[in-house]
């Protein structure tokens, strides 16, 4: 039977820009604080380890900053964090490019995941918006991370906004918590993307979003915070907005200063409304209203027309 209880950590971090040893170095210091808070799962953004902006458009791909400090995963920063993750019985989550252990030329905007026996795993971001693919080639699978809570699903950023197919997929295989490894800027198209997607998708699907985003000042972008732990929310009343549990919101007050949040979210809020048609049969027509046969059939005809890459 899967534990409801997580003590989980969310962290505005503020990378400095191709300094990866005082950006490993500060993760590990973060993860000493949580784990010494009895903390049992903390969330860094999106290139936590690198920083995120890109190099000048003249710096060939194989010289950029991020290629340059790809490592694989396992790896050298992923080793050192995994005896800590041990020590404390952990899972480490974050942001760094992934160099392919098959092909060096290969480097992947990725999450690392390190989990409290030793295991490492990573998730490669599926979508790669505006000069992400300067630098990183995509993934080609969702992961979702084994623990004693069910299964946590895992994303990154533009993959988390813009795509709610994967959130809908990591909850209709039964996870109530996703985690969003982020880097959003202090642009109106990320701002409102972030503020708007996280309570809309934790609310219709019924399951806690943690975000960890970049705070403060990259190598030519701001980045606003808002590391948050959002769910969906029952009153009196019946479900209503969704809830910020842990954390703060992208924009709200102070949001963008560096800093961890950490706090204890109760899974079980998610399974209350498990009941709704569309994960359960709806009793009207005797089957769920979630189809995923017909959607299989919808995306086989956009393939088919040739304009989309399989």
């Amino acid at each position: 039977m899967s534990k409801d209880i997580i003590n989980i950590a969310v962290v505005n971090f503020n990378a400095l820009w191709g300094n990866k040893q005082q950006n490993l170095s500060r993760i590990i210091e973060y993860t000493d604080i949580a784990g010494k808070n009895g903390v049992e799962m903390i969330v860094f953004p999106e290139t936590a380890l690198s920083g995120y902006d890109d190099d000048s458009a003249h710096i060939d791909r194989g010289e950029k900053m991020h290629t340059v400090l790809a490592e694989t995963i396992p790896g050298p920063s992923t080793d050192v964090l995994t005896e800590i993750a041990q020590r404390y019985g952990i899972y480490i989550i974050f942001g760094m490019p992934e160099r392919d252990l098959n092909d060096a030329k290969k480097i992947y905007n990725s999450a690392a995941i390190l989990y409290p026996d030793g295991k490492v795993d990573s998730y490669r971001k599926l979508h790669l918006p505006f000069s992400e693919g300067n630098w990183a080639v995509r993934g080609d699978y969702p992961v979702m991370i084994d623990t004693q809570w069910g299964p946590v699903g895992v994303s990154i950023c533009y993959d988390t906004y813009c795509f709610p197919e994967l959130i809908r997929y990591y909850r209709a295989k039964g996870a109530r918590l996703c985690l969003n490894v982020t880097a959003c800027p202090d642009s109106e198209c990320t701002r409102v993307s972030a503020r708007t997607a996280i309570p809309a998708y934790a609310g219709i699907n019924y399951l806690f979003i943690a975000s960890a985003n970049l705070a403060g000042r990259d190598r030519t972008s701001w980045f606003i915070g808002g590391s948050n732990v959002t769910g969906p929310h029952r009153t009196e009343r019946g479900w209503g907005e969704a809830h910020t549990y842990v954390g703060k919101m992208f924009d709200a007050a102070n949001s963008n200063t560096p800093g961890i949040f950490m706090g204890a979210v109760d899974l079980s809020i998610a399974d209350a409304g498990t009941d709704t048609p569309f994960f359960a049969v709806n009793p009207a027509i005797h089957e769920p209203d979630f189809r995923p046969a017909m959607y299989k059939r919808m995306y086989e005809d956009l393939l088919s027309d040739g304009r989309w890459k399989v």
